[in-house]
């Protein structure tokens, strides 16, 4: 069952085009990586899944359309956003009495077990909180709330490392299970690869890569050679080349689509430096960047 289904999905805002004929297919129990530069339209196409913008084209959630049946939607979904807004006179002990009353599906208990792992007092009111203990608190009300959608824009922005940490162990080992779905953007890529099942680049409003985890590992190789071997590893046509410290570095991609490469494999690529996954920062700014050098190379 798909979570999310989008065919052709389009907004503009005035002659700015923000999503240009997106396709978009989340199954049940998937962690979706959205990432992208500003602009890329990543929150735009957020706020469609999540009804929060009219758009183009044909969109499901859930079996839903979110811009008509937005109110039954938002009992199975859950949203939390680049900026934490919570009341500032309000006490923390009054958020979670609203949250209680208000959503059927809200566990304090998992609440207040998130909120133990901070130094949040409950007798405090936000606008006493810091920046980061803002979004703490806004994370332990959204991920103690039983919804089959979770969706997440930037939610560890503000947050120090090692809450940022927490907060990604606490998404696997006390809220993700196959039953829920849930989709991510943000910028700090490495800090999320380890928790994905699924990956998609965008940019300037369309999807440029979309893959598994399993896909990702499997077809792309990051190699690194000395530079008595460079020739003969771009040889091999390489998607993606940087130096570095005087050695090269080559993304390859084992599986390119119009023949661009010749058939290599990952021994034949190990035989020649030192072969291994590419992180997603690396792959992402060797698709991104191609493109952004082919139109510049086209002008």
């Amino acid at each position: 069952m798909n979570v999310i289904d989008a065919r052709g999905l389009r907004k503009s805002f005035g002659e700015t085009i923000a999503l240009d004929g997106v396709d978009l297919h989340v199954e049940e129990g998937r962690i979706l990586g959205l990432i992208g530069p500003n602009g890329a339209g990543k929150s735009t196409a957020l706020n469609a899944i999540l009804g929060l913008t009219p758009y183009q084209g044909e969109l499901r959630v859930l079996g839903r359309d979110p811009w008509g049946e937005r109110d039954q939607l938002m009992r199975d979904v859950c949203f939390i956003s680049d900026v934490a807004v919570l009341p500032r006179w309000m006490r923390v002990s009054q958020a979670l009495d609203y949250v209680a009353g208000v959503h059927p599906r809200f566990d304090r208990a998992k609440a207040e077990s998130f909120l133990a792992k901070t130094t949040i007092q409950h007798t405090s009111k936000i606008r006493q909180l810091s920046k980061g203990m803002v979004v703490q608190l806004h994370l332990a009300l959204v991920m103690s709330i039983d919804a089959r959608l979770l969706v997440l824009d930037e939610p560890t922005l503000g947050l120090d490392i090692i809450f940022r940490k927490q907060f990604y162990d606490s998404l696997l080992n006390d809220y993700f299970d196959r039953s829920r779905t849930i989709v991510v953007t943000t910028h700090q890529v490495e800090e999320l690869q380890h928790i994905l099942t699924d990956l998609m680049f965008m940019d300037r409003g369309r999807i440029v890569l979309n893959c598994t985890m399993e896909e990702f590992e499997s077809r792309y190789v990051e190699l690194t050679v000395n530079p008595d071997r460079a020739a003969a590893a771009r040889a091999l046509k390489p998607m993606y080349e940087r130096q570095v410290f005087g050695r090269s570095i080559l993304i390859f991609d084992l599986k390119p689509e119009r023949g661009i490469n010749p058939n290599i494999d990952r021994q034949q690529l190990a035989s020649l430096g030192e072969a291994r996954t590419p992180s997603i920062a690396d792959l992402f700014v060797a698709v991104v960047g191609n493109q952004y050098a082919a139109q510049g190379a086209a002008q």
